[in-house]
């Protein structure tokens, strides 16, 4: 039964009441009025035009398909897909922001340009194995002798320019390396 079929059944069972109604509107009733009387309906709409106002009766006939979706509501379904579908992002998000990096390199004693060689050949080589969260451990610079450290701001331009670079940040732990390391997680 599709919606055309509900509706073709309301306005049968509209119709059949409004006989109904009527038939023992004149059974029961005798009308005292004179024969050529307005109804109350027809008074309202005469007193409408006369105070200039258009306005229909009182209870006007109602939709069946608005009566029904009032009744019933309406369900998003997209709306719904779509939510789902953001909450399983954010939950797997979360849970690769928490997973443990699945490949380490340690770039200590390297100069810049071995050291961005060794980093674009390791993250190719985990892009490439399906790898999603990695760690880069550069240092902190404590033994560079009169300069910023080298390595930690050669890894985060490396991580800003390079389209397989997600996210990215330290680890929380100062075990696990603390700003000596990176943590990055691959598109």
């Amino acid at each position: 039964m599709d919606m055309g079929d509900i509706l073709a059944q309301w306005d049968d069972m509209k119709r059949q009441e409004k006989v109904k109604a009527k038939e023992n509107q004149k059974s029961q009733q005798v009308s005292h009025k004179k024969a050529n009387a307005p109804t109350a309906e027809e008074k309202e709409i005469a007193k409408a035009k006369k105070e200039g106002s258009h306005s229909a009766p009182k209870n006007p006939q109602i939709n069946p398909m608005e009566y029904w979706l009032n009744r019933y509501g309406t369900v998003d379904k997209d709306k719904i897909a779509e939510e789902s579908l953001e909450r399983t992002k954010q939950q797997d998000r979360e849970y690769v922001l928490n997973m443990k990096p699945e490949a380490y390199l340690d770039l200590h004693g390297l100069h810049q340009d071995e050291a961005r060689m060794r980093l674009d050949s390791f993250i190719a080589d985990c892009k490439r194995r399906g790898f999603r969260k990695v760690m880069i451990i550069h240092g902190k610079g404590i033994h560079t002798h009169g300069t910023d450290p080298v390595l930690g701001e050669l890894v985060r331009r490396f991580i800003e320019t390079d389209p397989r670079c997600g996210s990215s940040g330290h680890p929380k732990n100062k075990a696990e390396g603390g700003s000596g390391a990176t943590w990055i997680i691959l598109k």
